[in-house]
């Protein structure tokens, strides 16, 4: 059931729990990831970046496809399509392309014209029934070409961008994306727990997404869920998961067995890959029998 990501949102950050977002790269991810949340009565965000949409062809190929999938599979759980770390063009392309919901991210931007865009967007998004969510900081590692430091976020900032009325936010809290180094110091608690406090105190408990998660300890998931964060992101460690299991399909040789080297054979120990992570994931999360 396609919807938009504030309510799942919203009650996640009330009971205390957190929603996935799942990033999806081909029909593959895609199907994992809807058969695994509906198997487990759990609420699921399926992110789209902008290169996994120039790679599938567009994002009018994305949502046709996603729309086509939910109605034939029957889901029924709440499933928001979402544009991950949105461009200020590709959100308007997202809208136009039948999303339920879009990020914008313009941390990389000085605060006046984060500020600017994000209004723009919220009041565009927001009169068509999309949910919408910002980002101050900044994320380390890279996504799409784009390097970030991991600059944590400023609660002022975060404060103000709260108040234009997006439906959650992303704040750099020292999390990165892609694999973690060996000699990364952790969350930055101190800094979510002083954002939480200042939105609560100005806006009200706005849910907060943690990038990055993958190879996050899971103590710090469930410290982080406690100190508001409702929605997070899961990309890197699906794509670690499905190459592991295809490469062990190919080395022991199964591809040269019988029709092995049919796609649909040959895909598949990734594809049960990412649902068996997936659901680790979402147990973690806490998002099971919530929809």
């Amino acid at each position: 059931m396609l919807v938009n990501a504030k309510e799942m949102l919203d009650k996640a950050r009330a009971g205390k729990y957190a929603v996935g977002q799942f990033n999806i790269n081909n029909l593959e991810w895609t199907k994992a990831v809807l058969l695994t949340a509906q198997e487990l009565n759990s609420p699921v965000i399926l992110g789209v970046s902008e290169g996994a949409g120039k790679y599938m062809t567009g994002f009018e190929t994305v949502s046709a496809m996603v729309a086509a999938m939910d109605k034939s599979l029957g889901i029924t759980v709440p499933v928001a399509l979402h544009l991950d770390h949105g461009t200020y063009e590709g959100c308007y392309k997202c809208i136009k392309a039948g999303f339920t919901s879009i990020m914008f991210d313009g941390s990389h931007f000085p605060i006046e014209e984060n500020i600017a865009k994000t209004t723009e967007l919220v009041n565009v998004a927001h009169g068509l029934g999309l949910s919408i969510e910002a980002e101050v900081g900044a994320i380390g590692g890279e996504e799409d070409g784009v390097i970030g430091k991991g600059e944590c976020a400023d609660p002022q900032e975060c404060k103000q961008i709260a108040e234009l009325g997006v439906d959650f936010l992303a704040a750099g809290i020292g999390n990165i994306h892609g694999v973690y180094p060996d000699n990364w110091e952790g969350l930055s608690f101190e800094t979510l727990d002083a954002i939480n406090k200042t939105l609560v105190e100005s806006v009200g408990e706005v849910p907060l997404v943690l990038h990055g998660g993958t190879g996050i300890p899971d103590d710090q998931i469930t410290k982080a869920i406690s100190l508001g964060v409702a929605k997070i992101n899961v990309n890197t460690e699906c794509q670690l998961v499905f190459a592991e299991a295809t490469r062990g399909y190919v080395e022991a040789g199964k591809d040269k067995q019988g029709k092995g080297f049919d796609p649909r054979k040959l895909l598949n120990p990734g594809f049960e890959a990412i649902k068996a992570k997936v659901k680790e994931k979402m147990e973690l999360f806490g998002s099971v029998g919530k929809a």
